[in-house]
């Protein structure tokens, strides 16, 4: 079927208040109409997502965002004309036409235009901005491709494959501060890029209060048991049962089955094909996975974000 038949039936679905898996540049998302409070409550229960992690509005128009939020802001438009189809999402102030379960009962909404055409183009059919958060089951292993969506969630109403994704960690997200920004979650737009749009002397990061996807400690964890080397292993382990994600030139020798996700050290490339990494060894006869950190400079802060809270359930447990 044409690609434009299939965004036509996933329209109609999200018309008739449906949930869908449908691309977007940084991992597959699960949507449904922003503004229909009923459509988004199926969001949470399919994806079993705690009421009080928010979601996020993809829309396809910068005028949308007149709409959406309160916020006139002019840093807002100067950050959305740099990023702007982009992994970057800004939490704004939410106006009344914004369900309180799409912020889960928060007075702000996080919002991104995804740079996905796909999703582009199902964003302006439908007419409506979509609440989507990954497509996968809460806190489980996030999807590139929707072979991973349907691995997870089989039973969706529809999955529009576009592909894999171009990015593969999900989006920055960020607050806007009278003296600057904080970081909620890291991504592939770096701080440093910001700085350039938003100057400030300094920027924070955020880790305490729950206003964003993302900041809880436990997420994108596969169904084995997942390792940090030097950070989160235990005392004792059989390589020979290990999958190993590395980074640098590593000794192979005794390890079941190694994956470079950038055999050149790349970072964004690692980053692209990180959870397609982890799928392959969750789908592997492999025990347990290993993780070689990777420096944290630039997208490798989001790297190691996203390696930490895959490792944290399997902290204290042992194999």
């Amino acid at each position: 079927m044409e690609l434009s038949k299939q965004i036509d039936i996933a329209v109609n679905l999200l018309i008739e208040g449906k949930v869908i898996a449908f691309p977007t540049d940084t991992v597959y998302g699960l949507g449904a109409n922003g503004l229909n409070a009923i459509a988004v409550a199926r969001i949470y229960e399919i994806k079993e997502r705690p009421s009080f992690n928010p979601l996020i509005l993809h829309i396809a128009h910068i005028e949308s965002l007149q709409k959406l939020t309160t916020c006139n802001d002019p840093r807002v438009y100067a950050l959305a004309e740099k990023f702007w189809p982009g992994p970057l999402t800004i939490i704004l102030p939410k106006s009344a036409n914004v369900p309180d379960i799409v912020t889960a009962g928060l007075p702000t909404v996080g919002i991104r235009m995804p740079n996905h055409p796909v999703a582009l183009e199902l964003i302006s059919k439908a007419g409506f901005p979509i609440a989507a958060p990954s497509a996968n089951k809460f806190g489980k292993l996030s999807p590139t491709t929707a072979q991973h969506v349907q691995k997870q969630l089989p039973n969706l109403d529809y999955v529009l494959d576009g592909g894999k994704t171009s990015v593969g960690i999900e989006s920055t997200i960020i607050a806007l501060r009278e003296d600057g920004f904080e970081i909620l979650r890291p991504g592939s737009i770096t701080a440093e890029e910001l700085c350039k749009v938003v100057p400030q002397a300094k920027y924070t990061i955020a880790h305490d209060t729950i206003i964003a996807p993302g900041m809880l400690k436990s997420h994108y964890s596969p169904n084995k048991p997942f390792y940090i080397i030097g950070e989160s292993t235990p005392a004792e382990y059989a390589t020979s049962n290990a999958g190993l994600i590395a980074y640098s030139p590593y000794e192979s020798g005794g390890f079941k089955k190694v994956v470079y996700p950038s055999k050149s050290g790349d970072l964004k490339e690692y980053a692209i094909n990180l959870f397609a990494t982890i799928h392959e060894f969750e789908d592997s006869d492999v025990d347990f996975i290993l993780a070689e950190p990777v420096p944290e400079q630039g997208v490798g802060i989001a790297i190691m974000d996203r390696l930490r809270k895959a490792a944290y359930p399997y902290k204290s447990k042992q194999f």
